[in-house]
């Protein structure tokens, strides 16, 4: 599969956050991840990394100022 987990930093540790995510899309004020089945998920958040042999996505939150 080609799916990738995101995992959200935190104090410098990856905290996986969702998993299977098979599309990534910019909402306004964050990103919205969807998995193999549907499901979503908002994050007032960034891309820090993608790791595409990992499967990983690696993203930090956004401030909101």
């Amino acid at each position: 599969m080609c799916e990738a987990n995101a995992y959200l930093l935190k104090d410098g540790q990856e905290e996986m956050v969702f998993e299977n995510v098979d599309r990534l899309q910019f909402q306004e004020g964050g990103l919205l991840l969807e998995d193999i089945f549907g499901r979503r998920l908002i994050l007032n958040a960034r891309i820090k990394e993608l790791a595409l042999v990992d499967h990983k996505i690696i993203l930090e939150e956004i401030d909101n100022e």
